[in-house]
């Protein structure tokens, strides 16, 4: 029988180290200036010179992930420690508890099961635009995928609700301080000025993605053949016993570990939106949350510690995944092309009409995302060119912020490079191929309605 090649997505990602590594072979090193404010590293405008050449060859390939793990090592102990916490609740019955009274209320009463998706996503939505919820909401899927299970949904409005909900939501925030208030700070504008117009953004784009889930979650529902995911979850559907509703055994001590949960999440929202709480302080609360639950569900030490391990191990693939991803930003950063990329674009927009302008910067930032899968990353390299762009080409700065918005935010859930995206995926067991032909549908609607919703600002001089 002939053979058919495939590249699952450690290959990919490894073809796309060896890509990039040529093109510091290729493209002249250069970089910008920087200053140092409030503890970051910003991008001096004007300053681009260029340096010397520093072409990366096998070595520094093979190097590349070792460094990459340690760049991204505060997400790897975080998704380390969400597969431990999952672990802990679902042995003490309480995750089984949750979904199965969740199933059995839906079950009963039909007429709420067409509001499971829309209200569950627009939660995660705020959630994203509020206080910038992305590393997050991944404690959430593995409760999340056995709940669209029992619903008849799939793995893939699983993962979509908790991710999905926050992506849209952190891309179109209104308020996001990640974001929104670092870009406004660089463009000396009032925080969270502009409101309006932003909170229609977040509105239309959230029931957009909302409405795309819904719709792909129908087409399962009645057709679960027609499901990315049907082969695995078939087994999934055995292995949790969802072939049958009934109405939950739910003991006091599952109450008490859900009432414990549910405060986490409460400290949560306020350590990061009043303390500027990051992974390593949501980490530690959360390992707090699986001690408690571990001790309210009498699991003995030892319990608790196979615990522990069994649901680290089982994120170990995660941990891969994303140190060979980072390892693509270390080779394009230490062969210094990243700003040299980053003043080519700026050169060429600025040659363009305003408004065509506008539109080159949510592609180029969409573009640079590949290399700066991050918010605030992108926000302190590039904002502090573009912003001056903007005023020489008399756009708004609101304007030049929303562009950049939206770049940074749509393909991060798509790209290879985003770890959030990637630790999801493998914490769902969702190959990134099929993922990627299914998002990509997904990309193109945002795509076109984000060029769409920069021209009235443009007109109106917002």
């Amino acid at each position: 029988m002939q053979k058919t090649f495939s590249l699952n997505i450690y290959g990919l990602i490894f073809a796309i180290m060896l890509l990039v590594a040529g093109l510091t072979w290729l493209l002249p090193a250069g970089q910008y200036d920087t200053v140092e404010k409030d503890g970051r590293t910003y991008t001096v405008a004007g300053s681009y010179h260029t340096v010397e050449s520093a072409p990366q060859g096998v070595m520094a390939v093979l190097m590349a992930p070792a460094q990459g793990f340690t760049k991204c090592a505060d997400i790897i102990v975080f998704i380390f420690i969400t597969g431990a916490i999952f672990t802990i609740l679902e042995r003490t019955g309480t995750v089984n508890a949750v979904i199965m009274g969740t199933s059995y209320l839906f079950s009963k009463r039909e007429k709420l099961k067409k509001w499971f998706i829309p209200v569950s996503m627009l939660l995660f939505s705020l959630g994203g635009s509020v206080f910038g919820m992305e590393e997050e909401t991944l404690i959430f899927i593995p409760l999340f995928i056995p709940l669209a299970l029992s619903l008849g949904y799939d793995t893939v409005v699983g993962v979509s609700i908790p991710f999905l909900g926050a992506w849209v939501g952190f891309g179109s925030a209104f308020m996001n301080p990640f974001t929104v208030g670092i870009s406004q700070g660089i463009a000396q504008l009032p925080l969270y000025s502009g409101m309006s117009y932003r909170l229609l953004v977040w509105f239309i784009c959230t029931a957009v993605v909302i409405g795309f889930v819904m719709w792909y979650g129908e087409k399962v529902r009645k057709n679960p053949q027609l499901s990315l995911t049907y082969e695995a979850d078939q087994k999934r559907r055995e292995t949790l016993d969802l072939t049958s509703i009934q109405k939950p055994d739910f003991k006091t001590t599952h109450v008490l570990i859900c009432i414990i949960f549910a405060l986490g999440m409460a400290l949560l929202v306020l350590g990061v939106a009043k303390y500027e709480w990051f992974i390593f302080e949501i980490s530690g609360l959360f390992l707090g949350v699986g001690i408690l639950s571990a001790l309210i569900g009498r699991l003995s030490l030892n319990q608790t510690t196979d615990a522990v391990i069994d649901g680290a191990r089982s994120m170990v693939s995660v941990a891969v995944m994303l140190a060979l991803a980072r390892a693509i930003v270390v080779i394009a950063g230490d062969g210094k092309i990243l700003d040299t990329v980053l003043h080519t674009i700026v050169s060429g927009i600025g040659h363009l009409h305003p408004l065509a302008a506008v539109e080159g910067m949510f592609w180029a930032h969409s573009f640079l995302n590949f290399f700066i899968a991050s918010g605030s990353g992108q926000a302190v390299l590039t904002m502090p060119v573009m912003i001056p762009l903007s005023d020489l080409m008399h756009i708004s700065p609101q304007l030049s912020i929303l562009a950049y918005q939206f770049g940074e935010g749509w393909t991060n859930a798509i790209i290879p490079t985003a770890p959030v995206t990637m630790a999801a995926l493998g914490m769902a067991g969702i190959p990134w191929l099929k993922w990627a032909k299914w998002n990509i549908k997904l990309q193109i609607i945002l795509a076109v309605l984000s060029m769409l919703l920069l021209v009235p600002p443009y007109l109106s001089g917002w």
